[in-house]
C-alpha cells in the first residue's frame, strides 16, 4: 500500500513539475517578444538586458559592482 501512496505522490509532483516548466516556456517566450518590441521600437535590447540586470541587484551590490568597473577601466586606460 504504501508503494502506490509513494507512485502517487511521485506522479502529483512530476506533473506540477512539468506544468511549471510549461508556464516557464510560456513566460520566456513572452519575454522574447518584449524584448523583440523594444528592438524594433528602436531601444538598445543588450542596454536594455543590462538595465534589467542592475535593477534586479541589490543598492550595494550594484555600487561595488559599478566601482569595480570603473577600477579596472581605469587600469586599462579605458576611461
Amino acid at each position: 500500500m504504501s508503494d502506490s501512496i509513494s507512485a502517487d505522490q511521485l506522479r502529483l509532483l512530476i506533473e506540477r513539475i512539468e506544468r511549471l516548466e510549461e508556464e516557464k516556456q510560456g513566460i520566456a517566450d513572452d519575454i522574447k517578444d518584449v524584448y523583440g518590441e523594444a528592438k524594433s521600437t528602436g531601444f538598445d535590447v543588450k542596454t536594455i538586458r543590462t538595465i534589467v540586470r542592475l535593477r534586479k541587484m541589490e543598492k550595494h551590490h550594484r555600487d561595488e559592482a559599478e566601482a569595480l568597473l570603473e577600477m579596472y577601466k581605469a587600469a586599462l586606460g579605458l576611461d
